[in-house]
């Protein structure tokens, strides 16, 4: 039920923020989001014994979210940066673990969330696309593989996703994503509908698996205890991170532009 009346709760306004929100309030919001997911990250990484990546990761990621050019140089000087500072410790041993959590902490958290604003200036329509379809997935995987789930996925990672969760998450992020594009992208045919939702589906899953490793190798259940019922935001948007990313991709690669209109609200 705290699942489900948290879901409730956040629906109306993640869609009032991708669809309708000024721009400061977007990127805002996004700032947030992104800023909890990395608070949460450092709480994993600690658990594993490895530095928090600290100030300096907000401060990075907030960069990331805003720059519009040179991000590639941005992030080279990042990661040259981070591994010069690591030889403050005394034992070296500890500056590689530090220098590549906190790089990867800043492209984990925050830069999916630069490519939901690219998303959502190609139009809003697909960022709620890629927001809906995985949450959508997470939810069918959660309820089918309580009832009905029978084989492990990947009990090495997480014992309680099964094989019949996964396949519901996929069924029903299909059914969700077609529905959607027709409605709200009608430029999208039936084919490309359908396999832009598999593939974003699997991104998410591959997401969701992602941080179910990082929090086993850990030995926490959950990121956070911020969201009742989900555990935090990191355990909320961990699909939609690889999701996100995944569309935006698609969208990009030659075969895209076969559809009229298809990048258009």
């Amino acid at each position: 039920m705290k699942r489900f009346l948290t879901a409730a709760l956040l629906a109306p306004a993640v869609f009032y923020v991708v669809e309708w929100s000024p721009q400061w309030l977007f990127w805002l919001a996004l700032a947030l989001v992104a800023g909890a997911c990395f608070y949460e990250y450092s709480g994993i990484v600690a658990a594993q014994g490895i530095e928090r990546p600290g100030v300096l990761g907000y401060g990075a990621g907030v960069v990331l979210l805003w720059m519009r050019h040179s991000e590639l140089m941005f992030l080279l000087i990042l990661a040259l940066s981070v591994l010069a500072l690591a030889m403050r410790f005394r034992d070296l041993a500890k500056a590689l673990p530090y220098a590549a959590a906190l790089v990867l902490g800043v492209l984990y958290t925050y830069g999916p969330w630069r490519v939901a604003g690219l998303l959502r200036s190609i139009s809003p329509h697909w960022l709620l696309f890629a927001l809906a379809l995985t949450w959508i997935g997470d939810a069918a995987a959660y309820y089918a593989g309580t009832r009905f789930g029978r084989h492990r996925l990947a009990p090495a990672i997480s014992p309680k996703k099964s094989v019949e969760g996964s396949l519901a998450s996929l069924a029903a992020s299909v059914v969700f994503g077609v529905w959607f594009l027709h409605r709200c992208l009608p430029a999208v045919s039936l084919p490309e509908a359908v396999v832009l939702s598999i593939w974003a589906n699997v991104a998410g899953q591959i997401g969701d698996l992602a941080e179910s490793a990082l929090k086993r190798g850990a030995g926490i259940k959950d990121s956070g205890n911020t969201l009742p019922g989900h555990g935090g935001w990191l355990d909320r948007v961990d699909s939609s991170l690889f999701a996100i990313p995944a569309v935006y991709l698609y969208l990009q690669q030659p075969w895209s532009s076969l559809l009229p209109g298809a990048l258009q609200p």
